[in-house]
């Protein structure tokens, strides 16, 4: 690991652990509960995720729920070292992590923590869980949970080609994760990684949003609300027809890369900005990622286009193209809102968390009633979820009569009486 000084760092990471912590309220609650019930006593517990406060928080109560947590970091550039300190000089938990880390050191990190032999997985992008299908280093894991969109396309493929080892579940398809993290979580902090990095005027920009997922939804609301004007490209025509009846304008990614401003890819795909977008963007244009991985911007076509480059300030490189025309990358192409910010606001990780601390408990207690497969989360702990969240905030919601029950749960509804 690089020689950084933990004992130094340690004690601001503390500090901003126990602030996010303040404003995780569920995941509060389920730990007060993992105290006394221990679900996870005498179990290890391997983790991938992104190395922030919030995650911080998570693995402090799974570890309140006994388990031996081994922590890896997600992407390079969203690690807190003092975060790293914090759970390592306090907690005592092994973080393989430091901020800018290369391949090498990360996927030596994943095999570090396989080789713990962990119960159970925790993934964001599910590069762990596929690390331990390549080096069949699986038989003793119970199950796995996924907490982003990427990553559930990969467990999901894995299935499908029946190489899916052990039951996951994909927690980022919960709706108390993606109706909030993705929509509300990336919406926001995209736009913080964008002006911290850039400290450009949003208002009156022509802004792009690439991908009309729930954090394209999220980015495209957030975006708006900032005063831009904003334009959509999409390969799904629901999703296309959506975003128009949001108001937005929808036009394929060629015509849009002509007239933006600001680009944001969100698709979990690669190559949605290319060379042929590149050529056609205006001198000045500024283009993020907010996808998982940094494909989604073709690095190689820019650096194959570009005459020069030089960094202009902290995650922002200007890309001098043969026409002397000027474009603006941020990030490395890496996830913008936690290379360039600090990623989702700590209320919505609460919720995303807590369905992780919960399935994690689900998949222990239900493991020999589950296959294989790629499981959702039951409806029961989403609405577990939700009604502690709501309580946090003092609102109160109505429910329904038994009479109301009653003719909901019945398949002739014109019979029963008023």
């Amino acid at each position: 690991m690089k020689n950084l000084n933990l004992k130094k760092l340690a004690p601001a990471g503390d500090k901003k652990i126990k602030w996010a912590g303040q404003r995780m309220p569920v995941l509060n609650l389920i730990a007060q509960e993992f105290a006394k019930t221990k679900p996870f006593k005498n179990l290890k517990i391997g983790a991938c995720l992104h190395v922030t406060t919030e995650t911080a928080n998570l693995i402090k109560t799974l570890k309140i729920g006994g388990a031996k947590v081994y922590l890896a970091a997600s992407n390079p550039l969203s690690t807190q070292n003092e975060v790293v300190a914090a759970l390592t000089i306090y907690e005592k938990i092994p973080v393989y992590a430091y901020h800018g880390e290369d391949e090498k050191f990360y996927h030596q990190a994943l095999l570090k923590i396989l080789s713990q032999k962990p119960d159970l997985l925790i993934d964001d992008g599910a590069d762990l869980i596929s690390l331990a299908v390549q080096t069949k280093n699986y038989q003793q894991v119970i199950g796995a949970s996924e907490e982003t969109t990427t990553g559930v396309v990969r467990i999901i493929n894995l299935e499908k080609n029946n190489q899916l080892p052990f039951p996951t579940f994909a927690v980022n398809d919960a709706r108390v994760k993606n109706l909030f993290d993705n929509r509300y979580g990336t919406g926001q902090s995209t736009i913080d990684g964008i002006i911290r990095a850039t400290n450009t005027l949003l208002a009156g920009k022509n802004f792009v949003v690439l991908g009309y997922g729930w954090c394209g939804k999220g980015l495209a609301q957030r975006a708006k609300g900032m005063g831009s004007n904003v334009f959509v490209t999409e390969v799904d025509p629901v999703k296309a027809l959506e975003a128009r009846m949001d108001g937005f304008k929808v036009l394929p990614a060629t015509e849009a890369a002509r007239i933006g401003d600001v680009f944001v890819t969100v698709t979990g795909n690669i190559d949605v900005l290319t060379a042929k977008h590149f050529s056609q963007m205006k001198d000045g244009a500024i283009f993020a990622n907010s996808g998982h991985f940094n494909v989604e911007i073709n690095l190689k076509d820019l650096n194959k286009i570009a005459k020069q480059k030089r960094l202009i300030r902290n995650n922002l490189e200007e890309y001098t193209l043969k026409n002397n025309k000027r474009i603006y990358l941020l990030a490395e192409g890496r996830l913008v809102n936690l290379a360039a910010a600090e990623g989702h606001p700590s209320e919505v990780m609460d919720l995303s968390f807590a369905t992780q601390a919960l399935a994690q408990e689900y998949l222990l207690k239900n493991q020999t009633k589950l296959d294989k497969k790629v499981y959702f989360l039951p409806e029961k702990i989403e609405e577990k979820i939700a009604f502690l969240k709501l309580k946090s905030m003092n609102i109160k919601i109505d429910s329904l009569t038994p009479k109301q029950k009653k003719y909901m749960n019945s398949w002739d509804l014109g019979t029963l009486e008023n």
